[in-house]
């Protein structure tokens, strides 16, 4: 942990927590020895914190029965976690909680000392986080608030949604388990009543949802956060190589999160990576054009030969039409 100012604050706060304490507890969450904690003990007896003490096996450590002390005592950087915080979730949620920000941090700057409040002021300023959402979020804050309250109040949604690829919309009722923000993009996690399943729906693609007064129970031992991991994260079902001329290796190392490079005496690169199926693969060769060829696997390279092909056929279609 920190200094022993943030250790004595610490211990006020945990104090604050339960009737009693005893040193040992106190000494393991705070990660000191037990003779650290009574010399704590002891500073803050001094300062006038009414700290009471009993001796045996059912004794401990507590502050005097119906005292609290101010809890928002924070460090410059304790503050500027707080604002930043505050900012990405107003980032993220847009005005589904921009009221709820302004107020909190309205509330903070209220409390902080003139110095402090300088300084989490300028890494305001300093420290700028953006772009995260991929989309603009306005366009779909109400869903994004019914969502929210149902999860919370558990209570089923009617939600008309477009699925990946489609025109078409269906109508279905889902038991929202969760909503999750992932790579710059919202979903909501739950139970489909129509596939009689639990499904992702990408929130952008809702295009409309009602709250239902029907409340639901979710599954047991379900955990939204596994379902998550193995269906927007799975494992890679193809290892892909390439070879990437050298006039553009340095962008694509750039731009490559999660490739292998080996790099060749000419100046070029073999790269390697884990894809969940080819449409992504296929469309990253074709987007660097002939400066990039696929080794493997041999169906992402007949698939690429295909693509430049039919792309060869359409513009000599075009060429000829032009004489």
């Amino acid at each position: 942990m920190g200094n022993v100012a943030t250790r004595l604050l610490s211990l006020i706060l945990l104090l604050q927590t339960r009737p009693t304490w005893k040193a040992s507890e106190l000494a393991a969450t705070l990660e000191v020895s037990e003779r650290t904690v009574h010399r704590y003990m002891g500073m803050l007896d001094e300062v006038g914190v009414p700290i009471y003490s009993e001796r045996g096996p059912y004794g401990g450590f507590s502050l005097l029965r119906g005292e609290r002390l101010p809890p928002l005592l924070f460090t410059a950087e304790e503050a500027t976690v707080l604002t930043m915080g505050a900012n990405l979730v107003r980032e993220v949620w847009g005005q589904t909680y921009g009221d709820a920000v302004a107020s909190a941090l309205a509330k903070l700057d209220n409390v902080l000392p003139d110095e402090m409040r300088a300084e989490v002021s300028e890494a305001r300023h300093s420290l700028v986080v953006g772009g995260l959402a991929r989309r603009n979020p306005t366009l779909w804050e109400r869903s994004l608030d019914i969502l929210r309250h149902s999860v919370r109040d558990r209570r089923c949604v009617r939600i008309q949604y477009r699925a990946y690829a489609r025109e078409d919309e269906t109508d279905r009722v889902v038991e929202p388990y969760a909503v999750t923000f992932q790579m710059g993009l919202w979903y909501l996690v739950g139970y489909c009543r129509l596939r009689q399943d639990i499904r992702t729906f990408r929130v952008d693609r809702i295009r409309y949802a009602e709250a239902l007064p029907e409340s639901f129970t979710p599954a047991e031992g379900f955990s939204v956060r596994e379902y998550i991991r193995e269906t927007l994260w799975p494992s890679p079902d193809h290892s892909v190589v390439a070879r990437v001329d050298a006039s553009i290796a340095a962008m694509v190392r750039e731009e490559g999160h999660r490739m292998e490079f080996t790099e060749g005496d000419d100046g070029s690169v073999v790269v390697r990576f884990g894809a969940n199926g080819l449409d992504w693969p296929t469309a990253w060769a074709l987007s660097w054009g002939g400066k990039v060829e696929v080794l493997e696997p041999p169906e992402l390279v007949e698939r690429v030969r295909l693509a430049v092909e039919e792309l060869s056929s359409v513009y000599a279609r075009e060429r000829d039409a032009m004489r």
